[in-house]
């Protein structure tokens, strides 16, 4: 059964412009190359600390082939990773896998 995960992160003051920016230019582009199913990505309209998007995944082998594809490779282990502390406060994310209820027009 397919399932998606919502990813909430925080953002460091000041710096939420510059951390769309990356997501939209570099990690969202990346990631869909690999095969990611992302739904879409959102900001907070009078939070702008907050910061979460959302992905589709078939199945959990789905999940954890796409999780290598992505982490595993090079180009996140040297490119991106060494980027993300200095844009949020990894202490705050909240990751939740959540399931469509029958109804949802998002399946």
């Amino acid at each position: 059964m397919a399932f998606f995960e919502l990813r909430q992160y925080r953002v460091r003051p000041g710096r939420m412009d510059e951390w769309v920016r990356l997501m939209e230019e570099k990690i969202i582009p990346f990631q869909t190359a690999q095969g990611m199913v992302v739904i879409g990505s959102f900001r907070g309209e009078s939070d702008d600390s907050l910061f979460f998007w959302v992905r589709r995944f078939e199945s959990e082998a789905d999940r954890e082939r796409l999780y290598e594809a992505v982490y595993g490779s090079e180009f996140w282990k040297n490119e991106i990773a060494p980027q993300i502390p200095d844009f949020l406060d990894r202490e705050r994310s909240v990751v939740t896998r959540v399931v469509p209820t029958a109804r949802s027009s998002i399946q």
